[in-house]
Parts: structure tokens; sequence; C-alpha cells
């Protein structure tokens, strides 16, 4: 009997270790979606070097979070999070969860699985991702907030559990796609994180994506060139139209992509057009703006085209978003729906050119 009310009460207190949650500061593990790792802090997207150089917004947005995920390996049967944002944004057109929370998924099979995401409650944030699991060693991947910056993070698994560095090199680290563009493209409006365009492009090819979007505000920086042209990359896309203007177009787009060309003579280059967002069938102005701003980019694709540039390539955007009219929040941002559809144009151009 007392060896019986022994082994009752070890199990009670195994279940009780098991239960309690030990938290791993995050920068013990692989970062990924990073061009640079010269930034003032870990979760940062630009290089300190440009904090005097880049217009205001434009350094601001490069502390947010966008396109970055922390691989790590557990066989805890719960997945955790702390996680303090920079700026606790809120948005109309937005989801909390997208703007600054958490996404995490499994690899399985070689395919990257949504787990659940980390729901944030504020500026400083706790969260139980995921719980009763099986006490199995997996892969994981944990997305961070698109619309706003990290300044710690850390990840709890069961006290009893094991927390290392992936054992699997996947996403594939070595040449990744860099991507550049606006609002749509650092995320807006994905629910959640993994749920950015950039992202779910990253799963499909399994292949590390960095996501240089900055909202309002993809205006053919010089210095952004600079710091893609830095990166070793299989592809560069770039997604500038919804913001820059026609005269933008025609002064910076052919010294943006020379940038980038100059240093990376092989590489190729994908631009797309302005979508045909799907309030245009009504709004008479956005829709010559739109058609504007296409005629521009093809002309300036037309003129690299002519003086005997190799390996760019133009992407219609003409069923980019579907014909139902409803894959935007607004007319403009992208829905899940929008993001999947802009993955599924995009995604198999990337891979048929990776290299």
């Amino acid at each position: 009997m007392k060896n019986y009310i022994l082994s009752v009460a070890l199990l009670f207190c195994t279940l009780a270790l098991k239960a309690q949650l030990v938290y791993h500061d995050a920068s013990a593990f692989p970062l990924l979606g990073k061009a640079t790792q010269n930034s003032a802090t870990r979760y940062e997207r630009l290089p300190d070097s440009l904090r005097s150089i880049s217009r205001k917004p434009v350094w601001a947005l490069g502390q947010n979070s966008a396109g970055l995920a922390l691989r790590f390996r557990s066989n805890s049967t719960t997945i955790a999070a702390k996680w303090e944002v920079l700026l606790n944004r809120n948005m109309n057109h937005m989801t909390p969860t997208g703007i600054k929370g958490l996404d995490l998924y499994c690899l399985q099979d070689g395919k990257w699985v949504f787990v659940n995401s980390g729901r944030p409650s504020g500026k400083v944030n706790e969260a139980k991702i995921i719980s009763h699991m099986k006490p199995e060693e997996r892969e994981y991947m944990l997305y961070l907030p698109l619309y706003d910056g990290v300044t710690s993070l850390s990840i709890g698994v069961d006290s009893l559990a094991e927390i290392s560095q992936p054992e699997v090199n996947l996403p594939i680290r070595e040449k990744p796609v860099v991507f550049y563009g606006t609002s749509i493209l650092q995320g807006g409006c994905a629910s959640r994180p993994g749920m950015a365009h950039t992202n779910i492009i990253s799963r499909w090819l399994n292949r590390e994506c960095i996501n240089l979007g900055f909202s309002g505000n993809a205006l053919l920086d010089l210095e952004i060139a600079e710091v893609m042209a830095g990166v070793d990359a299989s592809v560069y896309v770039l997604d500038f139209v919804p913001n820059a203007n026609v005269q933008q177009m025609k002064e910076r787009a052919d010294k943006f992509y020379t940038i980038i060309r100059s240093r990376h003579p092989d590489t190729p280059v994908i631009f797309l057009e302005d979508p045909i967002f799907t309030h245009t069938r009504f709004d008479q102005r956005i829709a010559e703006e739109v058609a504007r701003k296409n005629e521009t980019v093809n002309a300036v694709f037309q003129s690299l085209k002519k003086r005997g540039e190799k390996n760019i390539y133009m992407i219609s955007s003409k069923d980019m978003l579907g014909h139902d009219g409803e894959a935007t929040v607004d007319g403009v941002h992208f829905t899940d729906l929008g993001m999947m559809r802009y993955a599924e144009l995009v995604c198999p151009i990337i891979k048929k050119h990776i290299r």
C-alpha cells in the first residue's frame, strides 16, 4: 500500500512539474528573414547605419518585425511565449494578432503546418499557444508580428521538456528570396503573421524569404536597394508600384534596379504591376491611377529589356486578386484570401527562376 501511495505521489509530482513552464530567451535560437545582422536590436529589419540616412517613416517601419521567424525544436507538450512589442499598435482594418501577435507552425513530412497563434493582450504579452500534445520531438517555426516591433521574446516549454536548435535545415537559408514592397507586402492585412504572402511563399518553397515591405513608403529609396544588394539572393522581387507615383518610378526605378544588378549580374529580378484593386470597378479615379502606374512600370521594364538587361521578368496583375471582389479588407489591403491568391500567382514564377 505504501509503495502504491508513493508511486501515485511520484506520478502527481511528475505531472505537476510537466505542467510548469520554463521560459527560454529566444535569442538562443536562429532568426530567419533578416537582410542584415547589423541592426541595432535583434528584431529590427534594417541596419543601424541607415538610422541617419533613411526617411523617418522608412526607419520606423524597419523596426517592425514583418517576415521574421524563429526556429527551434522541442518535445514539450505545451508551447507558450512571452513577448513585448514596441508600440502596442492598433489599426481599424487589421486584426491584433496580425499586427502584434505570433504564429506557430510545425514541420510535418517536409511541410509546414499551422499549429496556433499567440494572441496579444497589449504591450506585454504571455500566451499558451498550444497544449496537450504528445511529448514528441518536433521542429517549429514561430512568426513574429507584422506591424509592430518586438523588444523581447521568450519561448515557454514544460519544465521537464527539452528545447534545442533545429536539426532540419528548412526553410533553406542559402540564397533567400528578397522582396521589396508596400503595406501589402509588409503583411497588410493578414489575419495572423503566417498569412502574409511572403511567409506563405517561404513555406511553399521551403526557402527563407526576406520581407522588406514598408507601409506607404515603397518609394524606391536607393539605400534600400543597397540593403537588398547586400544579400546573396536566389531571386529579387520588386513590388513597389502601389506606393511609388509615376514621376518617382520614372526617376528612380532604373537606378534602384541598377544598384541590385551591378552586384548581382545574373540573379533573376521580378517586377510586379499594381494590383487591380477590388474597388476600381466603381472608383474611377483609382482605376485611372492604377492604369497610369502600370503603364509606367511596364515602360520602365521595356526600357531595361531594350538596353539588353537579362533575367528580368514582369508579372501582370490582371488575375492577381481574382474577379469576385472578395480579396481585400478595404478595396486595397489583402485579406487572407488575397494573400493566398497573390502567393498562388507569384510562387510558381519565383520557383521557376530560383538559382
